[in-house]
């Protein structure tokens, strides 16, 4: 086999000299007469049986160099710096005849087409063997597989073999020269790429860092959260053991409420004392002085004194001394002259509603300061009622039960108290 065993054109045309055209039809009948169309039967053409001038379009068109390589590389020996030009060279020798690499191609090429050359078995002429084959020049698609199609196809003549190959032929050219300015677009693209690839890379680069910073950070929020939900924890337990011991505490103590609020009611009630205290003090300097004015006027500071006092008979204003009188229940509008007619007498005045909306057990500490109790049993409840009798005959204190609420009945007992001591339970 020759160094290049096979020319790239290969064999020549035998047509005639060129003369004026006048359409294709022309051209056709100018032909000799041995490309003129011959019956060969229904049996397609093998690849040693296409004229030799179309193999180099059939393996250039239907073989990409890769694969043309490794095929051969099945059949034949040849050294690994062969060019692609060699190899393409000498597979198309080879298809002159039906040799070892011959049959490998056609099997190839049949397999891989074998969907074209089906659609194509029902093309009776050779006229649709052309307007089918123009169809796809139009469409751009499969020229390959239709190129192997049409030229192995029985009813392929000679004249569409010419213009198969014409076609193909100018079609390479025009790859070709496609190629060449694809080439030019592809240096300036891969100029382009490594620019970009350089950008992408800085980029990377910062988004990696931003990464880390962002990572770095989030694992330190983390940290805090894990010590932020830790001391959570801790105080939820805290709270927990502190409630847990006021339940018991306030389990242990079923009063403590009661109690909470008597002394929030002793607090209230040593505030307004204070306040009483000052007033008594005033009241006792105007008394004095009421009494200095006595002493010049007595018989006009007297009927005074009759006119500021209720209508009872025979007390006197100061025999009180300092006593301390509670007054247990009454109308709670009346509360206000219970206080004055104590007050002007020079005692002192205490008040319990009698369990209508203080508690009972603040009784006890009001009964401990008092001189004189004096309970108005139509205004308090039984509790209240049994309780006051019941602490007073404990302590010794003097109790006196009033059925009436009215202002006079409380007057007259002030002023027995004032006339003479009552004794423990006694009744009006």
């Amino acid at each position: 086999m020759p160094e290049i065993p096979y020319h790239v054109a290969g064999g020549s045309f035998m047509t005639p000299a060129p003369q004026p055209l006048d359409g294709f039809l022309a051209t056709r009948q100018a032909l000799p007469e041995e490309i003129l169309p011959v019956a060969r039967g229904s049996r397609r053409r093998r690849l040693w049986e296409v004229p030799h001038k179309f193999h180099c379009p059939i393996i250039g068109s239907c073989f990409e160099v890769g694969e043309l390589r490794t095929l051969m590389a099945k059949v034949m020996h040849f050294p690994p710096d062969t060019t692609d030009f060699v190899l393409h060279t000498t597979a198309v020798g080879a298809c002159e005849t039906r040799s070892q690499l011959a049959e490998l191609l056609q099997r190839t090429l049949e397999k891989r087409y074998q969907l074209t050359i089906r659609r194509l078995a029902s093309v009776k002429d050779g006229e649709a063997l052309r307007r089918h084959w123009q169809a796809t020049l139009r469409s751009g698609s499969d020229l390959a597989a239709t190129l192997w199609a049409a030229w192995t196809h029985p009813a392929c003549e000679a004249a569409v073999e010419q213009e198969l190959y014409a076609d193909i032929h100018m079609i390479q050219h025009q790859i070709g020269s496609g190629a060449r300015t694809d080439l030019k677009t592809l240096e300036r693209l891969k100029e382009e790429n490594r620019h970009l690839r350089q950008q992408l890379d800085k980029a990377q680069g910062e988004a990696e860092a931003a990464r880390r910073e962002k990572a770095e950070a989030t694992q330190s929020l983390g940290q805090r959260i894990a010590e932020l939900r830790a001391g959570q924890v801790g105080r939820d337990a805290c709270i927990a053991n502190l409630t847990a011991q006021l339940d018991q505490l306030r389990e242990s103590l079923p009063e403590l409420r009661d109690l909470q609020a008597l002394a929030r009611r002793a607090s209230d009630a040593e505030a307004r004392l204070a306040g009483l205290d000052a007033h008594v003090a005033m009241q006792q300097r105007e008394i004095d002085s009421l009494r200095q004015q006595r002493a010049a006027a007595a018989s006009q500071a007297l009927a005074d004194d009759d006119s500021d006092e209720p209508e009872v008979p025979g007390i006197a204003p100061e025999t009180l001394s300092g006593k301390c009188i509670l007054c247990v229940g009454g109308r709670s509008g009346a509360v206000d002259a219970y206080r004055q007619l104590v007050e002007q007498r020079g005692g002192r005045f205490l008040h319990h509603d009698g369990g209508l909306e203080e508690s009972i057990h603040r009784i006890d500490g009001a009964l401990a300061a008092a001189d004189l109790v004096i309970c108005q049993t139509g205004c308090i409840s039984h509790n209240a009622y049994w309780r006051v009798k019941e602490q007073c005959k404990r302590r010794g204190k003097p109790c006196v039960f009033v059925k009436g609420s009215g202002v006079s009945s409380f007057g007259r007992v002030v002023g027995a108290a004032c006339g003479a001591p009552l004794e423990s339970g006694d009744d009006l």
